[in-house]
């Protein structure tokens, strides 16, 4: 198990040298924790800079490398927002060597996420889709609604993000739909619709819908709806800059130094549960 040896944890960023990688390290400046690694890909060409220039926060003294394994012994924890496969790979080397790691990778696969529910029976670990404060108070509010409404109203939900992201629907509205389902008691792989076309019949009540909407630059838009008769109910949370990730991100990893293993997740995080 990670134990923090002061109240500022020493955190990796990996996936360093790209966009939000540099917004970590920022938030990680911001929170006055300590920048103790910074991860790019082997073959990158900005492998040797400084990190805290690539973020745009001066000089830090901490070089990006591009191995995990040659800099883990400095961290507590490490922040992970790259890509599934190589999310995975850090895993490993974080359960091996005992640290706690925050992944906020999306597009997981089913064995992917056994894996990390696997590696939490060693190291204490935080995984959300979304590491936004604002998200996760949306989702209990979410809860809220579902469990008042019941089975009177029907319900959608639409979410938009940038022409480059590759997976969808995107894994907060996944969140969202599994914390109405939830409230609902159905199973979200059961009831959920994704876009109709065509001759689709009536919509069915039990049901949960998901749009998916991808372009320019948009950060991130949700909105869940619950119609009914003669009324309308929408909760959305709307995200302009990328830095909200980042800094629920941060705030995970400083919380999670020192915990028992497990998986946590931003719920637990923020003492919602």
């Amino acid at each position: 198990m990670t134990t923090a040896t002061s109240t500022s944890p020493r955190i990796g960023i990996l996936g360093a040298g790209g966009r939000m990688g540099r917004i970590l390290i920022q938030a990680v400046h911001e929170a006055g924790a300590t920048l103790a690694a910074a991860v790019e890909r082997p073959d990158s060409t900005l492998l040797g800079a400084d990190a805290g220039e690539l973020a745009g926060i001066g000089k830090k003294g901490v070089p990006l490398t591009g191995s995990l394994e040659e800099v883990i012994d400095l961290c507590d924890v490490v922040i992970d927002f790259t890509a599934p496969a190589a999310t995975i790979h850090h895993l490993d080397i974080c359960r091996k060597a005992g640290k706690s790691i925050v992944i906020g990778t999306t597009g997981l696969n089913e064995t992917q996420n056994h894996q990390i529910t696997d590696a939490a029976k060693d190291i204490p670990l935080v995984y959300a889709a979304n590491y936004s404060v604002g998200v996760n108070v949306s989702l209990k509010l979410l809860e809220l609604a579902a469990k008042t409404f019941g089975d009177t109203v029907d319900i959608e939900i639409i979410e938009a993000h940038h022409r480059h992201k590759v997976d969808a629907p995107s894994g907060t509205a996944f969140m969202m739909g599994q914390a109405v389902a939830g409230a609902l008691d159905r199973n979200l792989r059961e009831v959920a619709v994704y876009g109709r076309e065509g001759h689709t019949g009536p919509r069915d009540r039990q049901t949960i819908g998901f749009e998916t909407i991808r372009g320019g630059d948009i950060v991130g838009e949700h909105t869940v709806m619950f119609i009914g008769e003669g009324e309308r109910i929408e909760i959305k949370h709307m995200a302009t800059s990328r830095m909200n990730f980042a800094s629920g991100a941060v705030r995970a990893a400083i919380w999670v130094v020192g915990k028992s293993p497990a998986r946590y997740d931003m719920q637990d995080v923020l003492g919602l549960k």
